[in-house]
């Protein structure tokens, strides 16, 4: 019998998600990565705060500055600071033995904070102040200020709405595979597991609440694999059939590979320019029982990779500021900076154009990114459009999209899809 896995002690786990925290905030680090460096014991708990942390950051932030007599320029005892904050606002019941712990945190990451840590905290406690600066948008909405006034001026009407769902928790969804079974068996098998579920796409099945996936029927056996539902319109408004040569660029992890797979016989090559990220590709179509062609290389440099011999069908899945799907990456609303749009921008204009070249005549590119920003959505394919005469957009209709646009909410992420046909 496998031996119980420990779980570390609080003041351990507080110290931990402290320094993810600060190398996040501080040092620009990727949070999935942080945190794959920790001990795996106790580290759902640690990303569970980093989420929590990252999701108020600025409020969290705030009050802990109000709290302070003086800055302070310590960046892992302030990131602990707010750890601390967050644990004490959503657990007040554990007041006593959250302080505790977090001076003793503190106090082994540099002795002189101990005495910092347990005055800021205990002085929140006896204050129950509010939320700090309530005027100040930062802190009200917990999103750098140029990520706020990008959301108004792209969305006056709607960016509040948009706003508020990148802080929530994102659903857990499943795509069940088209060739081994239909939704309503899969749902029955789901509920007798005890597992809740609703059928929100023509694919996709949302969990009521998340579960590991080793609970999930026929997971192991390919039977269904977990996909946001806006993920899942890639496949479908790329309109393959079979026999056609299909290129998934930028493919890893793999999800929209399977996908397309799932929906027809095709000849399929899944590109990337990561070898780790494309092994990942190989072990999601391992599952499934798939098969694909996987090239690495660069989708912007098709002279790399490319055969010459045309697609019919091209997933053009972007790299992007992935500002749709900021809920389920808490830490990408702190990372990105206002000049990354351009910079993207300018990576998608290349990657369009050398694909385009891989494309049939007659054939068809779809353009996706995980982004709300115009300037990496609609305006690339405006500023596409002008230079390729070749080129015509097929419009696209859905229920919540709006010209290609569709939006986080409850049920789905935000993407952007543009369908381009070769004349």
């Amino acid at each position: 019998m496998q031996e119980p896995v420990l779980q570390p002690p609080l003041r351990q786990l507080l110290k931990r998600a402290a320094q993810a925290i600060d190398d996040v905030v501080h040092k620009g680090q990727n949070l999935n990565r942080v945190l794959a460096l920790q001990p795996s014991a106790g580290q759902a708990a640690v990303q569970d705060m980093c989420y929590g942390v990252l999701r108020e950051y600025g409020t969290l932030a705030a009050l802990r500055d109000d709290l302070l007599s003086k800055p302070l320029n310590d960046g892992l005892i302030a990131s602990l600071l707010a750890v601390a904050l967050r644990q004490l606002r959503t657990h007040p019941q554990a007041a006593h033995t959250i302080v505790n712990e977090s001076v003793e945190s503190a106090a082994a990451i540099r002795p002189w904070a101990r005495g910092l840590t347990n005055a800021v905290l205990r002085s929140y406690l006896r204050q129950d102040r509010p939320d700090p600066s309530p005027a100040d948008p930062v802190v009200v909405w917990n999103y750098p200020q140029w990520w706020i006034d990008a959301a108004v001026r792209a969305y006056p009407e709607q960016w509040q709405d948009i706003l508020t769902a990148g802080n929530r928790h994102p659903p857990m969804t499943l795509r069940v595979n088209a060739r081994q079974g239909e939704v309503a068996a899969y749902l029955a098998l789901l509920q007798e597991a005890g597992i809740a579920a609703q059928q929100i796409g023509p694919r996709a099945v949302r969990l009521a609440q998340p579960v590991s996936v080793t609970r999930l029927p026929g997971f192991v056996q390919g039977r269904v694999s977990v996909q946001d539902a806006g993920a899942q319109l890639a496949a479908e408004l790329l309109d393959v059939r079979h026999g056609q040569r299909v290129l998934d660029a930028c493919a890893a992890p793999g999800g929209k590979t399977g996908h397309i797979l799932e929906r027809a016989e095709v000849d399929l090559t899944a590109l990337d320019s990561d070898a780790l990220r494309l092994q990942r590709v190989c072990d999601n179509l391992l599952r499934l029982g798939l098969n694909a062609e996987l090239k690495l290389g660069d989708a912007g440099n098709a002279n790399s990779w490319w055969d010459g011999i045309p697609f019919d069908r091209i997933l053009a899945d972007v790299p992007c500021s992935a500002s749709g799907v900021v809920r389920r990456h808490p830490d990408i609303k702190w990372l990105r900076r206002a000049d990354d749009i351009d910079r993207f921008a300018t990576q998608q204009t290349l990657i369009l154009s050398e694909l385009w070249r891989c494309l049939a005549v007659g054939g068809k590119l779809l353009y996706v990114t995980c982004s709300i920003f115009p300037k990496e959505n609609q305006d690339r394919i405006h500023a596409f459009l002008a230079k390729h005469a070749n080129a015509r957009q097929i419009p696209l209709h859905g229920e919540g999209m709006t010209a290609g646009q569709l939006l986080p909410n409850e049920n789905h992420d935000g993407f952007f899809y543009a369908l381009l046909e070769k004349k």
